[in-house]
């Protein structure tokens, strides 16, 4: 692993401003699925959503709601997680709070939304039994537990339909906050009362839908009705000390288009905040998540008094911070953008913070609240994708993140972060510096090839996930992280070049790029190479020719070199004419016009399929980029090949071709594995600078159904 990927110990700070000081880096990742017992069907979605720490900090306790159970994970040795298995539930667990050895357990027991019901379990943790249930007043949602552990709160939503009425409230029965007083380390509840949160509210005032709740060291109880948009702070005999509205947002300079470009440059007024999670900072300030919901969704955060006066508003500040690292969720923009949902407080190394999560983002802010008023930007973590749940350890270090998002791909995971290092690891890359001219941040994501221009500057592109704003980055590596400091817009005619599927650049030696295109032709995306000039223009666009039209498939250019007055280009996986695990390098000379081949012999996949997704020429050698398409423990060739320049003679197309012998350079999954990460399937991009320096980067997939994590890191010399 090479020295600078390991620690990239000279990174400052990702924002100015910020004082020196440690920063969280992550240091494991734990799947969810590996907490199922031995012969249960591992295909089953598994989701940690709302997740808990004993005392001690050694045992994490969370809710899988899919599952119907509470997992638990020991993190004794916090890089190192150890599964504790999952405890059934007698219905849909929905958060947790711990007290002792004791886990005390929200769980929906409703038999339908006009009929909600509820209890709180409570779990021997050394056990893992439930030793006893407590009766809620009706479909229990976020639960917490004073500093003290001498009594619990729990938001009562009662849940709408949302295919009833378009969704929105009112709809009875109302929800309503419960709290008990603990009875001392016996297994019981204690006494239960409820607070009425009807009539507070401008929203639905007779429908209260509580949200998420946080107790303070005076024992008031902040909760959250998100529909309602609506806040309350209630004392611990019930009584409500304040209630208020959560207020309306404006917003200049944001993206509500979901057309494939990051644009930024909308206006939405009066946008209401609609608070998801809130946490106390102290005895008189919280901070809420604006999720949104039903009419809002703010995209940012905020600091209250508990009066209600607005201490600090974030405005569009941590959605532009997610935008510069690449992060953004273009496919989320006519909804609610990054959606923060998630919001943690705690003291590290002496400095309150805040820590403000993306759902979409996938990703979490870390915020200086000292002066609460104006919080400074810490730095920016990667998270697995969804994170609904936070919790701090101080005591340890240590920061962990439940990511609830499940699927065929990257499986859903805990992630834990340590408090320490001189530097964060993460990002690697980012846009931090340059603007739009209407000010807005430089959005990127998607980056799926590269090339290199001396020793300082990499040149990349990204690919059709963006089809409306094709886009060519210039990427100062002398900078750690790597920045984006120039960005060039691929054009017809002046306008967006649209039906491209950019997968490879490389420089034409005359200031401008040859670009080369995957294609699709059942979306109508040509196979072609284009001649793009440095103002981004396309000058010239070249199609395949029939010998190869007639055997195409989706599977086509994943990279292009230029050797002399030959562009060489990979094809990602077999075609209608090659042999089984046989991908050709396909040849065009500028001069004469004339194709030619060779065939690369590719590993035979272990599961899915292995392919080709980048090629760059340098001295005496011919380097490509090999990857399956597998994702974290399932993944196994993600590998840097060479093939002797003296071996790449094309020949004609029609025939057959001759086959390249090739020698494995790297194996990249210890570097895709130096985030603290689980190892990402798209290892797109590989350029080499004149010296030797190879740099590799992954590719995102725009944050669609992925953490939206890009790596671009040195691996030295090959």
């Amino acid at each position: 692993m090479a020295a600078r990927l390991l620690g990239l110990t000279s990174v400052l700070a990702l924002v100015a401003g910020t004082a020196q000081a440690d920063f969280f880096n992550r240091v494991a990742s734990f799947a969810v699925v590996d907490n199922m017992a031995e012969g249960e069907d591992r295909s089953r979605e598994t989701s940690p959503e709302i997740i808990a720490a004993t005392p001690d900090g050694m045992t994490l306790v969370y809710t899988d709601s899919p599952l119907g159970v509470v997992g638990m994970i020991d993190i004794t040795d916090p890089a190192n997680p150890a599964p504790l298995g999952n405890i059934e539930m007698p219905g849909e667990p929905t958060s947790v709070a711990v007290v002792g050895r004791r886990a005390y357990v929200g769980v929906n027991t409703s038999e339908s939304y006009t009929e909600p019901s509820g209890q709180i379990a409570v779990i021997d943790i050394d056990a893992k039994a439930i030793v006893a249930t407590c009766e809620l007043t009706g479909q229990p949602d976020s639960v917490a537990v004073d500093d003290a552990g001498s009594f619990i709160a729990i938001a009562i939503e009662n849940e709408r339909d949302e295919d009833l009425g378009d969704g929105r409230v009112p709809q009875m029965p109302a929800g309503a906050l419960d709290m008990f007083d603990l009875a001392g380390n016996t297994a019981e509840c204690g006494t239960r009362r409820t607070a009425d949160l009807t009539g507070l509210a401008g929203v639905a005032p007779e429908d209260p839908e509580p949200e998420f709740v946080d107790i303070n060291g005076l024992g008031e109880t902040v909760v959250t009705m998100q529909e309602n948009n609506h806040i309350a702070v209630v004392a611990r005999d019930g009584s409500v000390v304040s209630h208020f509205s959560a207020g309306t947002v404006d917003l200049e300079g944001v993206d509500t288009a979901e057309e494939g470009a990051l644009t930024f440059d909308d206006t939405l007024m009066a946008v209401p905040r609609e608070p998801d999670s809130v946490k106390w900072i102290d005895d008189d300030h919280f901070a809420t998540a604006n999720e949104g919901d039903m009419d809002g969704g703010s995209r940012g955060w905020t600091i209250f008094r508990k009066d209600g006066t607005v201490v600090y508003e974030s405005g569009l500040e941590f959605e532009y911070e997610v935008v510069k690292i690449g992060h953004y969720p273009e496919d989320r923009s006519g909804n609610k953008g990054v959606e923060p949902e998630s919001i943690e407080t705690a003291s590290f190394g002496g400095v309150p913070m805040v820590f403000v999560g993306s759902e979409r983002g996938s990703v979490v802010g870390v915020y200086d609240i000292t002066d609460p008023a104006s919080p400074r930007l810490h730095q920016m973590l990667p998270s697995g994708i969804g994170p609904e749940g936070y919790v701090t350890i101080p005591e340890r270090n240590l920061l962990i993140s439940a990511n609830e998002t499940d699927d065929a791909g990257p499986r859903a995971h805990v992630m834990v972060f340590e408090f320490g290092a001189e530097a964060p690891v993460y990002p690697h890359l980012t846009s931090d510096g340059i603007t739009q001219p209407n000010g807005a941040p430089v959005g990127w994501g998607a980056i799926s090839g590269q090339v290199a221009e001396g020793e300082e500057t990499i040149w990349a592109i990204n690919d059709s996930f963006y089809g409306m704003q094709p886009t060519i980055f210039r990427i100062d590596v002398t900078q750690t992280p790597a920045r984006i400091t120039d960005y060039i817009r691929i054009t017809r005619e002046g306008q967006p070049a649209q039906k491209l599927d950019l997968e490879g650049i490389t420089l034409d030696g005359e200031g401008g790029f040859w670009v080369a295109s995957e294609g699709r032709t059942d979306r109508v995306i040509p196979h072609a190479l284009y001649h793009v000039g440095a103002d981004g223009e396309i000058e010239q666009e070249i199609g395949l020719p029939a010998e190869l039209m007639a055997v195409e498939r989706r599977f086509g250019f994943e990279g292009i070199t230029k050797v002399g007055d030959w562009l060489w280009m990979a094809v990602q996986r077999e075609w209608g004419d090659d042999p089984a695990n046989h991908a050709k390098l396909v040849a065009y000379n500028l001069e004469t016009a004339e194709w030619g081949a060779v065939h690369y012999p590719k590993a035979e996949p272990a599961t899915g399929w292995v392919g080709l997704s980048e090629i760059t020429a340098h001295g005496d050698f011919f380097y490509v980029i090999e990857r399956d398409n597998q994702i974290g423990a399932d993944a196994v060739t993600k590998k840097i090949y060479r093939i002797p320049a003296s071996e790449m003679v094309p020949a004609p197309l029609g025939g057959a071709l001759p086959v390249v012998s090739k020698e494995e350079v790297r194996d990249l999954i210890p570097d895709l594995l130096s985030t603290g990460g689980y190892v990402l399937d798209k290892v797109e991009g590989l350029s080499i600078s004149p010296s030797g320096t190879a740099w590799v980067s992954t590719d995102n997939d725009g944050v669609d159904d992925h953490s939206g994590e890009t790596m671009f890191f040195p691996i030295g010399g090959l």
